[in-house]
């Protein structure tokens, strides 16, 4: 709570907690020349270490030691500016929730449901448009704002139960005051604030509480490489150096590439890691110390706030590299078995690998980034189930790719996914057979690694790329009070729809305690005549699967597995619940994947 907030006009972060590992916070303080103000506070276990002016005399950095024996409550903080009336800010310190530095986030055992939240519901209409809100709804414009909000993903959190997910991960919810494409939510105007047009924040921890009730995980989109150019502090930079900034307009090569290319010219590199998105992006100068520190508190205050399991960082790594490894390496350093995904959107697998925690990468480089994002084997799964079998072609694809696992320091804890709201839909129309999309579900539900699914998937939502992004983040029929159908229930799915979200559900619901496939050993053989098989496997348990990438039956003679199936004589296809009596000649229909828990 701010007082005579005509000088001071904003502090953040706006509230810290006692108890934390890392016993100092520094306040970003915003008000008119509040720079020649002195600074005080009289409070038991907290105190200032000093002030830090800037080249902005509307902002002061005041840094705040807080002591083991601090308690829970508000602190007087008092700005005395010459001639004047000093004024009075209380600012809160809170107790940490029990248990907070334990928490436990999302891994190998979770099933993750990616939702773009203006596209999922509208659960609050009286939201849609906000009078401080620049744009407004306009659900006929496929970039305008929709009305999908917290409230509706509240709403439906038993559906996405019932599916079998266990962790959502919604693109950013904070807000985004831009004139117009504001519904996607990665050019922020206010990192402290939900978008009011989303919710707020205090919803935004209600929904968390409510997933967790239910069993499901919350990781929080971030963005930290740019933000909005309507953002409160561009109107009063800090310092120049706040931003990347050039003479006119530049935008990023997008050549990720040049960040561990040993051959890369200082030019190249350079323009990658500071040029900018788009002129309504402004690229954030993470090199700049206060701003390092600006982002690192804001991550800590969001998972402390909102009980957060999880963060999802956008744009991983545009942003400066050493920056981002320190972030990991201090969120991680507050909680131990927190887990970060980083967007790493590069096209091999040692690529992706360069930016997972302990890599041995030739130049030292350690990023200290748990979770990395398997673009390879999602490019992989597009072509191979639409290709004819051949020596580098079709299921082959899915075996090279992770035939490259030795480059990677944990396999396991690399996002795979079939798409996501920056690609087109895996199922992109109504004339792509149902078949191809079981066989990747399978697959996907069974690999290696942290499974993420696209919101609308399981019910042959399309969405064509060539069509545009609005096209691939297409609002969820049923969303809205107004839709003919309601794909949120088994009434409001048609035959297609319900085949495919009963099949999805099923291997989901499986999966939950089906430890080989979250940690167990993965065996693959190489794929012959369209076949393609591979096991998960531990003490407890041993998971055959096959995929029949051909439209036509077959029976597998299974005498080059015996290695698995040693003296093991049956099964259970935990797809259709069908005992399977005699695993030396499987029946295998055409287009079709089994899951088959050995007994």
């Amino acid at each position: 709570m701010i007082a005579n907030a005509q000088i001071v006009k904003r502090i953040e972060p706006m509230n810290w907690w006692v108890g934390m590992k890392n016993p100092n916070v520094q306040l970003m303080v915003y008000g008119h020349n509040i720079s020649n103000a002195e600074v005080s506070l009289e409070a038991d276990g907290v105190k200032i270490e000093n002030t830090e002016k800037v080249e902005n005399p509307n902002y002061l950095f005041v840094n705040l030691s807080i002591a083991e024996s601090a308690k829970a409550g508000f602190i007087k903080i008092q700005f005395k500016l010459p001639k004047q009336k000093p004024q009075v800010v209380s600012y809160e310190l809170k107790q940490r929730n029990q248990g907070s530095a334990n928490r436990k986030g999302f891994n190998s055992s979770d099933v993750v449901y990616l939702i773009v939240p203006d596209r999922f519901a509208d659960g609050n209409s009286k939201i849609d448009s906000v009078k401080e809100m620049t744009e407004k709804h306009n659900r006929k414009e496929p970039y305008g704002r929709h009305g999908g909000d917290l409230q509706g993903v509240i709403n439906h959190l038993d559906y996405i139960n019932r599916l079998g997910a266990t962790a959502i991960w919604m693109t950013p919810v904070l807000e985004n005051n831009q004139p117009s494409w504001s519904y996607h939510g990665y050019a922020i105007t206010d990192f402290y604030r939900v978008d009011p047009r989303i919710g707020d924040n205090d919803l935004f921890k209600q929904y968390v509480d409510v997933a967790h009730s239910k069993g499901i995980k919350v990781i929080k989109d971030m963005v930290f490489n740019h933000c909005g150019n309507e953002h409160w502090w561009m109107k009063d930079l800090p310092m120049k150096s706040w931003l990347n900034q050039f003479p006119e307009f530049t935008r990023t090569n997008y050549r990720i590439p040049t960040t561990f290319d040993p051959h890369a010219s200082k030019l190249d590199r350079d323009l990658m890691a500071d040029g900018w998105f788009d002129k309504h992006m402004p690229d954030l100068n993470q090199r700049n110390p206060y701003l390092a520190k600006y982002l690192i508190q804001n991550s800590i205050w969001w998972i402390e706030f909102a009980n957060l399991d999880g963060i999802r960082m956008d744009t991983h790594p545009y942003c400066d590299k050493h920056f981002m490894s320190r972030w990991c390496a201090e969120v991680n350093a507050e909680y131990p078995n927190f887990n970060i995904v980083g967007e790493t959107w590069v096209n091999y697998p040692s690529w992706v690998a360069y930016w997972q925690k302990d890599a041995n990468n030739p130049d030292g480089y350690n990023s200290n980034l748990p979770t990395a994002m398997d673009f390879p084997l999602m490019f992989a799964m597009q072509k191979a189930f639409d290709e004819k079998e051949g020596w580098d072609t079709g299921l082959a694809r899915l075996y090279e790719i992770l035939a490259h696992d030795f480059v990677y320091k944990s396999p396991n804890d690399l996002l795979i996914f079939l798409d996501n709201h920056d690609n087109g839909r895996f199922h992109k129309d109504s004339s792509v057979a149902i078949g191809r999309l079981k066989l990747a579900t399978a697959f996907l539900l069974t690999m290696r690694g942290i499974p993420q699914m696209y919101y609308g998937t399981e019910i042959l939502l399309p969405g064509d790329d060539a069509k545009g992004h609005g096209d691939i983040r297409r609002d969820f029929p049923g969303g809205w009070v107004v839709d003919k159908h309601n794909a949120f229930t088994s009434e409001g799915r048609n035959k297609k729809q319900s085949e495919i979200w009963d099949y999805t559900s099923k291997i989901l619901n499986w999966r939950k305690t089906a430890t080989a496939v979250h940690s167990g050993k993965l065996t693959h053989f190489i794929p012959e005549n369209e076949v393609y098989v591979y096991f998960r496997h531990n003490q407890q348990q041993t998971v055959m699967v096959i995929l029949n990438n051909g439209y036509q039956p077959k029976v597998l003679d299974t005498v080059r597995f015996n290695e698995f199936l040693g003296d093991k004589k049956s099964g259970v296809d935990i797809i259709t619940d069908k005992t399977v009596e005699d695993l030396s000649k499987i029946q295998l229909s055409p287009r079709s994947a089994m899951i088959i828990e050995l007994n």
